[in-house]
């Protein structure tokens, strides 16, 4: 089961030009089976989700992209955002209580947004993004040397701002997943795998 784990909506995310429902038709045109939303230290409105996915027929799971003091960290399973910017190690730390999963997204991009070597004393991490559509080749390398030095699963996503970028990288899940509480578990064992068209 492929699914596009990081991608913004305009709704969101000043950031993005993609419409929420624009961008859930295109994932289900190009075969994806789910996508996650991960806007901004923000979660989207997942009443729209649940209605977009019933009626594209494809899943779509409403997660967030924090902005720790490190550098930011796909979250699923949250159900409030932090107040303040939280040091990395206090939010995933709370993910665990909770039973969620993180992932370090882009940890190599040269924007200062991601947590890159510091990734070697945070402990209880899930998985580490490893092929992210907007980042280099060369980073997203360094994401997959770091995931392997760590022990960690590797995962894709395409971080897509634009529509022609949705599903450009993404998760194969070794499993169906139905609903976020399958996707948690998933990557919590590490049963996952980047993929790739581009």
């Amino acid at each position: 089961m492929i699914i596009d784990l990081h991608f913004h909506t305009k709704q969101y995310s000043s950031c993005s030009r993609i419409d929420m429902e624009e961008g859930i038709e295109q994932a289900k045109a190009m075969g994806l089976e789910g996508v996650c939303i991960t806007d901004h230290d923000v979660f989207a409105c997942r009443e729209k989700a649940q209605r977009l996915q019933e009626k594209y027929g494809i899943l779509v799971i409403v997660g967030t992209e924090i902005y720790t003091k490190e550098g930011d960290l796909l979250c699923f399973g949250l159900d409030e955002i932090p107040s303040n910017q939280p040091f990395a190690q206090d939010l995933i730390d709370h993910i665990n209580q909770v039973r969620g999963a993180c992932i370090a997204a882009h940890p190599f991009r040269n924007n200062n947004r991601g947590m890159g070597e510091t990734l070697r004393q945070l402990k209880g991490i899930h998985a580490i993004e490893s092929l992210n559509g907007n980042t280099s080749k060369a980073n997203n390398e360094r994401a997959k040397q770091m995931a392997h030095a760590l022990g960690v699963p590797c995962t894709g996503g395409s971080d897509a701002h634009s529509l022609d970028r949705i599903g450009s990288y993404a998760t194969r899940f070794l499993e169906n997943i139905k609903n976020e509480s399958d996707l948690i578990c998933a990557i919590r064992r590490g049963q996952v795998m980047p993929w790739g068209k581009c």
